[in-house]
Parts: C-alpha cells; sequence; structure tokens
C-alpha cells in the first residue's frame, strides 16, 4: 500500500519510483496499491483505476478503459462552474 509516494519527487525520480514499484511487484508477485494524484504516473502502472469523490467510487475502469464524464467533472469542473471559486 502506497499512499502518494511521489510527493514531492521530481521527474526523474517519479521515473525510478515506478521502476521500483514495476519490479517489486513483478519479482515478488504482489498485488499494489496505490493512492496518487500524478496521473501520468498512476496511468504507467496501474491495471485498474478507482476514482473516489468525496469518499465514495466515483468511476472504475481498466487502465485502457475511458473514464466516466463524471471523473472529468468531479476533477475539472464543468462549464457550469468554471468561473466558481
Amino acid at each position: 500500500m502506497l499512499d502518494e509516494p511521489a510527493a514531492g519527487t521530481n521527474p526523474s525520480e517519479k521515473l525510478e519510483l515506478a521502476a521500483l514499484i514495476r519490479r517489486v511487484r513483478n519479482e515478488r508477485n504482489v498485488s499494489v496499491l496505490l493512492i496518487e494524484h500524478d496521473m501520468k504516473l498512476v496511468m504507467s502502472l496501474a491495471e485498474r483505476i478507482y476514482v473516489l469523490n468525496f469518499g465514495g467510487v466515483l468511476a472504475e475502469a481498466r487502465r485502457r478503459d475511458p473514464l466516466e464524464q463524471a471523473v472529468v467533472e468531479a476533477y475539472l469542473g464543468t462549464s457550469t462552474n468554471e468561473g466558481a471559486a
């Protein structure tokens, strides 16, 4: 279980971290639960993605599946609330 392991790292360190996580997962044949906001890192590692919003599952997908519009709205907003603070 990894909670924001890439926090405070630079792009080079993130690449090394991804390689380490991948190596541990593959060599030890273990599952990894990764909680992370860096979507590039997530997409490079994840097989399944769960998006949470206020503690509830907003969307669930395989890595290559498109995520639901609800995810986009939760994180990026909609045209009706673009100017909201």
